[in-house]
């Protein structure tokens, strides 16, 4: 493996140390990132002790977590709980704090030694979609990307890259893709004319995005993920977006559609991600971890984009910005 380049397996750990054969995975130069879930999580001291046992043997690896706000914060005892993203929308300041929001999020994640969340939603909210829901900032595709390019501004300044997700939009589809295969009849042009308006508005200030496990069959009878059309023709081509692809978690049922752990590392590489997520699952991260040995894939250059680039002082708290950001969101009440 070319020096400086990842892996392109992100993989994930049971518990809040590593074990012996944690650290064995870790090792294997097909891995280039680890995830953290809630089960990872203490406190946050005890997070950025885990990252700093993963750094000890993998410095170059992308460590991430799913901090949106809302009902998805992995990150909870000892840091702020932030509002769902449509709770933002409803106020007059809406984009300066979403802004907020956003930076206030990634200064907490960088400084606990992670360098990303998975973030921001770019999904509409028509009011379908039980699994997106209240993770979307707005139905109206032109505010969603307004407010979602505030939050990924706030990232940015606090040193943080953004993934907008679920390309090309995951809030029509009904069924969750955690435990079902979801459809979305629509035509490419309806899509044009909606959710992919964020992700096109977005392209340049987006370091990565994340593809959806639904199938559009007027598009494509493989889901967005792994679609060449959705990912090269449309994604890269069509929207010019020259960031890190990654894919959803390829252990969820929506993925099944295309066979075993190995069969869907090879359909998202293959399609045209970067790195393919095998979360919560060990077996399958491990046959992953086989097939992309196989493959021999090449590394990709644009991951070592979106480390954090500048872990965040421990003492944010006092931070002039902190205290500003903290009391715009508590005087909009958005947070207690």
């Amino acid at each position: 493996m070319t020096a400086g380049l990842q892996g392109s397996l992100m993989v994930d750990v049971a518990g809040t140390w590593l074990t012996a054969e944690d650290r064995q995975l870790l090792r294997q130069p097909e891995v280039g990132g680890l995830i953290i879930f809630a089960r990872n999580i203490e406190h946050p001291r005890q997070v950025r002790e885990l990252s700093a046992a993963i750094r000890a043997i993998r410095p170059d690896l992308l460590l991430a977590v799913d901090q949106e706000g809302g009902r998805v914060q992995r990150l909870r005892q000892g840091f702020v709980r932030l509002p769902a993203m449509r709770a933002i929308a409803d106020n007059p300041n809406a984009d300066y704090l979403a802004e907020q929001c956003g930076w206030i999020m990634a200064t907490e994640v960088l400084a606990v030694g992670l360098d990303l969340s998975f973030a921001p939603v770019l999904d509409l909210d028509y009011q379908r979609s039980a699994v997106v829901g209240t993770r979307s900032f707005e139905g109206d595709p032109e505010r969603a990307a307004l407010l979602a390019g505030a939050f990924v501004r706030g990232m940015n300044s606090a040193g943080m890259a953004a993934t907008g997700k679920h390309f090309p939009g995951h809030g029509w589809a009904e069924a969750d893709s955690h435990v079902a295969i979801p459809t979305d009849e629509r035509s490419l042009d309806e899509i044009r004319a909606n959710d992919l308006v964020p992700f096109a508005r977005l392209s340049k200030q987006l370091a990565a995005v994340m593809p959806a496990h639904v199938i559009y069959p007027q598009v494509d009878s493989q889901p967005a993920g792994f679609s060449r059309r959705w990912l090269q023709d449309i994604l890269r081509g069509e929207l010019q977006f020259d960031g890190v692809i990654f894919s959803d978690d390829l252990s969820m049922a929506g993925a099944h559609v295309v066979g075993d752990a190995a069969s869907r590392i090879e359909a998202a590489l293959t399609a045209g991600c970067d790195m393919g997520l095998v979360c919560n699952d060990r077996a399958a991260a491990e046959l992953a971890l086989s097939a992309a040995q196989r493959l021999k894939v090449k590394p990709s250059e644009r991951i070592a984009r979106m480390r954090g680039r500048s872990y965040a002082s421990t003492e944010y708290r006092q931070d002039p910005r902190w205290l500003t950001a903290i009391g715009a969101l508590k005087e909009a009440q958005l947070i207690e």
